[in-house]
């Protein structure tokens, strides 16, 4: 996926989940935050930051933030992004382990929950479900930054999804290049991690895919090991 008009910035600080001020052009800015995690490794004072510049006159910030630099490397933090490069990459049958799909739709709705992707595949639906992960550790890409009682809940369903004759796929999109596995992030939500862990036992497929993020364009390209344990 591709941005419009981008720009650099410093960050000042971060006000609130949803704002930020950001030094751009030597102006301090107000700035729209485009994703509610906590973010603490990335969105530190000075750090260098890229933000798109929208056109809409009636908005509050004239900018979102997208993505930070962490070890000299961009790490995209757009929420809705990942959503996004994974239908895309679907689309284009670049997910190695479907190809090419006869039908894919985005956001569908199941019981009581509304999941990413549905696809149909040799006379076969199915639903996936998109998780960006900002969050990195070593080498390893971590999901959530935050408890999720949402992500669980979305991962419990489609455990129900599988029994009901579905396919059942979780794609972490990681939002960043440089990380050798991804796991879940049982320190900081073990719900979370447990439920994925049940779920892989009862047939849902958990995927993660790392991206190339440059300063205007967010693409998913290569797979990563999952490790559940």
């Amino acid at each position: 996926m591709k941005y419009g008009k981008v720009v650099h910035g410093r960050l000042v600080r971060r006000v609130n989940r949803f704002i930020a001020e950001v030094i751009i052009d030597g102006l301090k800015e107000q700035v729209h935050i485009k994703n509610t995690g906590r973010l603490k490794e990335l969105l530190q004072p000075e750090a260098e930051v890229l933000l798109e510049r929208s056109d809409n006159p009636n908005r509050r910030t004239r900018y979102s933030l997208i993505a930070a630099a962490k070890h000299g490397a961009w790490v995209n933090i757009d929420s809705q992004a990942p959503n996004t490069v994974a239908f895309e990459a679907f689309k284009e049958g670049r997910i190695k382990e479907f190809g090419g799909l006869p039908s894919i739709r985005r956001e569908v709705a199941y019981k009581n929950s509304r999941f990413d992707l549905y696809v149909e595949q040799d006379g076969r639906k199915g639903f996936v479900e998109v998780k960006g992960v900002t969050l990195e550790s070593n080498g390893i890409a971590l999901f959530p930054d935050a408890p999720t009682s949402r992500g669980t809940k979305h991962v419990l369903e489609l455990i129900q999804a599988i029994h009901e004759g579905y396919s059942g796929t979780i794609l972490f999109v990681v939002q960043m290049k440089g990380c050798h596995a991804f796991m879940p992030n049982r320190e900081m939500d073990p719900a979370f991690a447990n439920a994925l862990l049940e779920a892989s036992r009862h047939g849902v497929q958990i995927l993660a895919y790392d991206s190339i993020v440059k300063e205007d364009e967010l693409i998913l390209d290569q797979v990563l090991p999952v490790y559940l344990y």
